[in-house]
Formats: structure tokens, C-alpha cells, sequence
């Protein structure tokens, strides 16, 4: 029997009002699975409604991780500061947190990862195993993340990473697509483009990336201590294909929306007053040269990647970002 079979079939998601932890916190709910999800403030859900069990407590504080943790065989760590802030203040306290619970409950941790770790030596086709040697401050705390969650295997614990590129979806706000490209809450007038024009850009549909994490929590033990997993997404291949979906996308429901440069200009300009603008700039290499993940490993494991089509997942992420009218 797997780890996660049967009265071990129960999940700590930690940032489940976030992008990735809401999506996958909802489909393991609907896979069978008692969710159990830790948050500060948490939702009024009328005593648990939406079929997840609600804790409060704060993921920079072990004993709350760790005792809402209690009878779970997985930990989804889903959680991030938002708008980048205080990332070299957060991010591993937060994750030796989590690998402090997962230890103690001999618990697999699920990593949502992202192209940080690597650097232009190991560009532009990235598989799992290609060299780790980021320029950026940002790179360099992931690396140590995953470093970390390597060494708790050796101590118990379990681990799956997924690294996807740039996240969107209906339930998303912190993210490129929804504070770069448009304006969540209202109708789509313009469309940013931040990468140079022929410029390929990885993209990942937040349900795609739930329902991997949940095919791969299918396989219980039968992966390596330390799993990790690329997926390809959506690859946009001249750095303007999103954009044209999400022109189709508004054109079927009436708008014309205008294509404009994005205004690195500006976003410079302001960086040295604004922290999460400094953070956005240092992550503009991913908009000038080309960074794909390689998902073969992914495939040979599952047989195929879950993949939305491009414009049905545009269409999903509008709507649920109230940029399409209701009627």
C-alpha cells in the first residue's frame, strides 16, 4: 500500500486561496481526496460547504504547519509572497516549515516550480536534469528550496517538483497574464506585450498543472524520493501568440481590443520606489530570450500532459477574471 492510498489519502494545501493551491486543493477535493488547507484569514465557507476543511493558522509558523498537517500524507507548498515581496525573507522560512511537518508525518511535499533556477548556460530547451546556475537572486533561492527539499529525503520525507512557465488561469490574479497583459475586472481594451517580438515564452493553465500534480500523486511511491517534472504547457513560440488568443477571444464577444508594447520604460522609472516593480525587472531575461521546458519525462510517465487548448483556457481565464461580459 502507497502512502497515499486510503486513510493516508489526505492533503495539506498550503496557499489554497492562491492560483496553484486553490486549483489543485479543488481537483484533489474532486479526486477523492479530504483537503485540509491552512490560512490566516480563513474563508466563511458555512462550516466546510466547498468540501475543504478549513484551518486558520500562518504558514511562517511550524506548529501551525505542522499540526494541520497531522494524518496527511501529502503537503502541497503552494504558498508565496505575493508580488514577489519579501521573497529573501519568506520563501525558506516558509518551506522548513513544511519540510519540518512533512518529516515528522513522513509526508510527500508537492513543488510547484518555475524556470528560476536556471540560468542562459543551461538555455533555451530546459530538461529536468540541465545545470542549475541562475543569475538571479530569485534563481538562486529556488535552487536552495530545492536543495532543501533533496536533503529531507534523505530524513523521511518525499518529494514532487513541477516546474511549468508562466502561470494563468480563471482564479489567478498575481500573475503576468493578469496584471501584465490585461486588467483583471474589466473588459480587455489593450493587451500588453512584455517580450520582444520573436521571442518564444512558456505558459502553463493553472488546471492543466493540477490535474498533472494530481496523475502524479496517482502513482503514490511508486516515483523516486525526489521526483521532478517538466511540463511543456503552452509554448508561445514568436512571443505573440497569447496575445492573439486573447484578441480572438474578446473579438467573439464583441471588443477590439489595441496590441501595445509593454512599458518597461516606465516600470524602470518607478522600480526604485516600488519593491515588486525592482522584482518584476529582474525577471526580464525570461522576456528576451527564449526559455522552454522539455516535458518528455512527463510524457513517458503519464502517456500525454493534460493540456487545455489555447483559446478554450484564454476563454476560461477572462471570464473568471471578469474581463468578458456576463451575459
Amino acid at each position: 500500500m502507497t502512502r497515499t492510498d486510503n486513510s493516508r489519502k489526505q492533503v495539506l494545501v498550503l496557499g489554497a486561496t492562491g492560483g496553484i493551491g486553490g486549483e489543485t486543493a479543488r481537483r484533489l477535493r474532486d479526486n477523492g481526496w479530504r483537503v485540509v488547507a491552512l490560512h490566516r484569514r480563513p474563508p466563511d465557507t458555512g462550516a466546510g460547504h466547498d468540501g475543504i476543511t478549513w484551518l486558520r493558522g500562518d504558514a511562517m509558523n511550524s506548529d501551525d504547519v505542522r499540526r494541520a498537517a497531522q494524518g496527511c500524507g501529502v503537503i502541497v507548498h503552494g504558498v508565496n509572497p505575493p508580488g514577489y515581496r519579501r521573497w529573501g525573507e519568506l520563501v525558506l522560512p516558509m518551506i522548513d516549515n513544511t519540510i519540518a511537518a512533512a518529516i515528522a508525518g513522513r509526508a510527500t511535499i508537492v513543488l510547484p516550480g518555475t524556470v528560476y533556477n536556471y540560468g542562459p548556460d543551461a538555455f533555451p530547451l530546459l530538461d529536468e536534469d540541465a545545470p542549475q546556475h541562475p543569475l538571479t537572486r530569485k534563481g538562486g533561492i529556488r535552487v536552495e528550496l530545492e536543495r532543501r527539499l533533496y536533503a529531507a529525503t534523505g530524513q523521511g520525507a518525499r518529494a514532487i517538483v513541477v516546474r511549468a512557465g508562466d502561470f494563468f488561469g480563471p482564479r489567478a490574479a498575481n500573475n503576468w497574464f493578469s496584471q501584465g497583459l490585461i486588467a483583471p475586472g474589466r473588459a480587455v481594451k489593450r493587451i500588453n506585450q512584455p517580450g520582444d517580438r520573436g521571442v518564444g515564452h512558456q505558459w502553463c493553465f493553472l488546471p492543466d498543472m493540477a490535474n498533472t500534480i494530481a496523475a502524479l500523486l496517482d502513482r503514490g511511491n511508486s516515483l523516486a524520493p525526489f521526483a521532478t517534472f517538466h511540463m511543456g504547457g503552452h509554448w508561445d513560440a514568436d512571443g505573440t501568440q497569447m496575445a492573439s488568443a486573447i484578441s480572438r477571444v474578446v473579438a467573439r464577444h464583441g471588443g477590439q481590443p489595441a496590441l501595445r508594447t509593454f512599458p518597461w520604460w516606465l516600470v524602470r522609472l518607478a522600480s526604485p520606489l516600488a519593491p515588486t516593480l525592482r522584482e518584476l525587472l529582474e525577471m526580464r531575461y525570461l522576456w528576451r530570450r527564449p526559455v522552454r521546458l522539455d516535458n518528455r519525462r512527463l510524457t513517458a510517465l503519464l502517456g500525454s500532459e493534460p493540456h487545455t487548448p489555447l483559446d478554450q483556457a484564454v476563454e476560461e481565464t477572462l471570464a473568471g477574471l471578469g474581463c468578458l461580459p456576463s451575459g
